[in-house]
């Protein structure tokens, strides 16, 4: 769910309802803002008003970064949305790819953000050879993807292999 709360947009990340033996209840949420992903600690109360806002999902595209800015293409009318690195994250900004789908947020007819796909398919371009039988890895072994990412792999990957990786946890899923 968004929220309008002083003229910022915020996601609910966390929130509690309490209602204590004596006064009136309330909610205790934790906040982040669509905009900026500053996390905000938030307690309203019974009876306050806040303002719900409805984002529109749309299908973009990244096509290219110049400077702090990534544009996007949007699907449905090719016009070129330029979006600045702090608004996409670095977490995000990890697995970009050029041609890469995501999923735009648009609030007033404009895009505001974009989410990747949970899954993406990146290509290995450096990874050290796995030597069978070294326990003190544990079976795995750090690889660099073509984004610039590392992730911990099995030991036998190797470059130029393709791996779904889940982005959320930066995690190893399959060798595609």
């Amino acid at each position: 769910m968004v929220l309008e709360i002083e003229g910022t947009l915020y996601t609910i990340t966390y929130f509690q309802h309490v209602k204590p033996g004596k006064g009136g209840a309330f909610v205790r949420t934790k906040l982040k803002s669509v905009l900026t992903g500053q996390v905000l600690d938030r307690t309203l109360r019974a009876g306050e008003r806040v303002n719900e806002v409805y984002l529109e999902h749309r299908p973009v595209q990244y096509s290219y970064r110049d400077g702090d800015h990534y544009y996007f293409m949007e699907q449905r009318t090719y016009e070129m949305i330029p979006l600045p690195g702090e608004v996409i994250g670095d977490d995000q900004l990890r697995y970009l790819k050029e041609g890469m789908e995501c999923d735009g947020l648009v609030h007033d007819g404009r895009v505001i953000s974009v989410e990747l796909p949970f899954f993406v398919e990146l290509e290995v371009v450096e990874t050290e050879p796995g030597i069978r039988g070294d326990p003190s890895q544990g079976g795995t072994k750090p690889a660099r993807l073509e984004t610039g990412a590392t992730v911990q792999v099995p030991l036998f990957i190797e470059e130029g292999d393709v791996l779904r990786v889940d982005r959320r946890e930066a995690k190893y899923l399959t060798r595609v």
